[in-house]
């Protein structure tokens, strides 16, 4: 590519690529080194600090561009977080800029011949790649700004004197622009406010509720709506309809819509993801309809992967003049220039690039729809199974005949809350589970989305996403292995979610904290019992403890997830419960639980009395100290306490006396005379401290086996109870006493062979209970094996 650079004629043009090659590369190196990287870990590059007067060049600005993209991320944390590969096309997107700053220095006549050749060549390929005829373009940055542009030409086309009068012929008739429900958040205010309309112009259209798709128009609501609308003297003036809604991907019924724009003269425009599919050799019927449409607008950045390229919405109108009034077309030819990158990309691309890219992505949405069909558990919500751009789907478990009867009977009371809760924690789960693939599989591009019937769900969307991340074949693949491994944990986790709570409200010490927004097997909290404490202090105990409490249960060895809860919106002092499998012993959790929080509530009384113990033994030991040393001194008399005197009298007539101590017996709590260490020579151990609360359960668990699994050992029963039986003919014939003749006796060695017989027999009785108990024939075959070495 350099040496071709090198044959133009302009070297300015030459220069532009060159540097545009070297910036990219620079830009897309993320191989840093850790001796710069330690070095601006402590530079304050975030602030704005003075202009340099000296300038500096290309590449330490670049290297600030670099600095200022990837932060102070590590290298892999970089890496995942722009998973954008710009390739080639983009590198011609992004010069398509560089080009556009240079061309707008040339002069008048030469710019005018060169914007409108861009122009009209990028316009005549568009239209005849969506099948799009006798239309004109108009090239936007904000993909919302093309639809702004054609409501102000209609207003402008159907509002003869708008031009002079202004919003008085708007307040003689009311304009109404119509919006389906399912069309993206806040469009129809953004319309609004751009134009300057009142949001009593704008007309939500509800979708179907009985028959047809439930993402689709209700076009016979709306020829009422139409008519009311008519009949009020208002003025009917565009319909903004769906090729590929923004959340599930469905296409309105284009043809009956168009017909009745037709009908009530209005302006049908159309937008939406499924519009790409118009470049293909073969699309549905649905779709198609989308070319007879007024208008309609293509988001080819994402559809192609190419960065900066503008939106294009296509239009057909005869009268040139409207269209520059309402800025659809500019005199300026700089404007012109905004089609620029995406001329120099189609051109790179090619048309069959482009349709390759667009058919690629649909094989991906097709892949993906065919392995959902043979997962349990896995509920689709496809407009056509044939051919569906966009695949959603969601979690959802199939209940029995019985079960149904009693949904259903449950289903005719209003608001049931049953049904409510079932539903959010559907939500809440496929939250869960979209986020966990996007986390597994980032190639894929899936996302969480919110439905208004169905809930949330998981949207699989490549037209929107694959040229941009490089989705493949693999990634859809990993994408249905990652989902296989998902199910039955879903699965196991609502299942236990309600033995879980029976559990914990027939635990006596528990709480069960039920929040329907944990994706997990639930919320536990220790209640702590207080004893005519303050709101304030009980509050702290109990965070204390709930907080000693998640600490001894996440040193577990076990496969359980327990936190602290989300960020926000989430119970304070509780223990919040993960996503589980089917072998959890509930009961054993709950009691372990159970036990753990009494453990450490017994634990921090104990503390608690033992420091007022200490307390008051202290002050007791002072009073009987100075009283002991009270009676020292009426025994002893005055004249022993005068310096000289005292020991002059000491030496004529000692005085014995026994030494008087205390010492405070931490397990009674008491204070006790140390007589009884003078005349032992020795200190007493007291009583026998009590026994430290444990929380350890009865239940004995196999080698590596974790906490809170269930043991599945039926299908060895046979083998473990003829291991156990031949344990215990063992353990009789090592307790039979040895034989005698008449007349005979005992020897030293036979002695001594009875006696360590008797070890032997006593050793494997142990042993053959712990086998009994634990029922393990692996441990009975090490007692024959100690047995016989014995």
């Amino acid at each position: 590519m350099d040496a071709s650079l090198e044959k133009m004629v302009d070297p300015t043009l030459a220069e532009m690529g060159k540097n545009l090659n070297e910036a990219m590369k620079m830009l897309e190196d993320n191989q840093r080194k850790v001796e710069e990287e330690n070095e601006k870990k402590y530079a304050r590059k975030d602030i704005p600090g003075p202009l340099q007067g000296s300038g500096q060049d290309m590449v330490s600005i670049l290297q600030l561009v670099q600095n200022l993209m990837h932060g102070e991320e590590e290298e892999e944390t970089s890496q995942a977080y722009r998973l954008q590969n710009v390739g080639e096309q983009g590198h011609m997107a992004l010069l398509g800029h560089s080009l556009a700053a240079y061309i707008s220095v040339l002069d008048r006549e030469r710019l005018r011949k060169l914007t409108t050749r861009i122009l009209s060549d990028t316009t005549l390929w568009l239209c005849r790649l969506f099948r799009y005829e006798n239309g004109s373009a108009y090239y936007h940055e904000d993909d919302r700004e093309g639809l702004l542009k054609i409501c102000r030409l209609v207003i402008h086309t159907r509002y003869e004197d708008y031009t002079v009068e202004g919003f008085n012929v708007l307040y003689t008739k009311q304009p109404v622009i119509y919006i389906s429900s399912a069309a993206r958040t806040g469009l129809g205010q953004a319309l609004c406010n751009q134009l300057g309309l009142p949001l009593s112009c704008m007309c939500r259209v509800p979708c179907n509720t009985m028959f047809g798709s439930q993402h689709q128009m209700d076009v016979a609501l709306l020829d009422r709506l139409i008519k009311d609308d008519v009949e009020s003297g208002k003025l009917p003036l565009l319909l903004v309809a769906n090729a590929g809604t923004p959340g599930a991907g469905h296409t309105d019924k284009l043809g009956r819509l168009k017909e009745l724009c037709e009908q009530y003269n209005m302006w049908l425009h159309v937008e939406g993801v499924n519009l790409a599919t118009l470049a293909l050799g073969y699309v549905s019927s649905s779709v198609l309809a989308a070319t007879k449409c007024d208008s309609m607008t293509l988001t080819l950045g994402s559809w192609l992967g190419l960065p900066a390229v503008p939106a294009v919405t296509l239009y057909r109108h005869e009268d040139p003049s409207l269209s520059l009034a309402a800025g659809l077309t500019s005199s300026q030819p700089v404007e012109k220039l905004r089609a620029l990158p995406l001329w120099l990309s189609l051109q790179y691309l090619g048309h069959d690039g482009i349709v390759e890219r667009i058919k690629h992505a649909s094989q991906l949405s097709q892949r993906l729809l065919e392995n959902l069909k043979n997962l349990d558990f896995i509920k689709t919500s496809v407009e056509d199974e044939l051919s569906s751009p966009v695949v959603v789907f969601k979690f959802f478990r199939e209940y029995s005949n019985r079960d149904q009867a009693s949904h259903g009977a449950q289903a005719s009371t209003i608001q049931h809350p049953i049904l409510s809760n079932e539903r959010h924690i559907y939500d809440t789960f496929n939250q869960w589970l979209g986020e966990q693939l996007a986390q597994l599989v980032p190639a894929s591009g899936v996302d969480v989305v919110e439905l208004e019937d169905e809930g949330t769900c998981v949207r699989f969307s490549p037209l929107m996403t694959s040229a941009v991340l490089g989705t493949e074949i693999q990634d859809v693949d990993h994408l249905v292995d990652c989902l296989k491994m998902k199910i039955p944990v879903l699965t196991s986790t609502l299942q236990l979610r309600e033995e879980f709570e029976q559990e914990v409200r027939r635990t006596v010490g528990l709480l069960y904290i039920e929040d329907l927004s944990w994706p997990g097997l639930g919320v536990v909290r220790y209640n702590y019992h207080s004893d005519g404490k303050n709101d304030d202090k009980q509050e702290k105990e109990l965070e204390k403890i709930n907080a000693e409490l998640l600490k001894k249960l996440n040193e577990l060895e076990s496969d359980l997830t327990f936190s602290l809860g989300p960020e926000f919106g989430g119970q304070k002092n509780c223990v919040y419960i993960g996503m589980v499998t089917e072998d959890l012993d509930v009961s054993e959790l709950v009691e372990t639980i159970a036990a753990t929080g009494r453990e450490i509530e017994e634990n921090s009384r104990l503390l608690e009395n033992m420091t007022e113990v200490v307390r008051k033994g202290i002050q007791e030991a002072q009073l009987q100290l100075q009283k002991a040393n009270e009676e020292r001194l009426l025994e002893e008399g005055v004249l022993r306490q005068i310096p000289v005197v005292g020991s002059v009298l000491n030496w004529f007539s000692p005085f014995q006396a026994s030494p008087k101590g205390r010492t405070f017996n931490l397990t009674a709590g008491s204070l006790e005379s140390t007589e009884s260490t003078y005349v032992s020579k020795a200190q007493g151990t007291g009583t026998t401290p009590p026994p430290t609360p444990s929380s350890s359960l009865a239940k004995q668990r196999l080698p590596g086996q974790k906490h809170f699994k269930r043991s599945l050992r039926s299908s060895d029963a046979l083998s473990e109870t003829s291991s156990v039986s031949h344990c215990d003919d063992l353990e009789k014939m090592e307790q039979r006493p040895p034989t005698l003749s008449p007349g005979q006796e005992q020897g030293p060695l036979e002695t001594e062979k009875t006696e360590e017989q008797k070890e032997v027999a006593q050793a494997t009785k142990t042993d053959t209970e712990d086998v009994q108990s634990d029922k393990s024939p692996r441990d009975c075959t090490k007692v024959e094996e100690q047995a016989s070495q014995r």
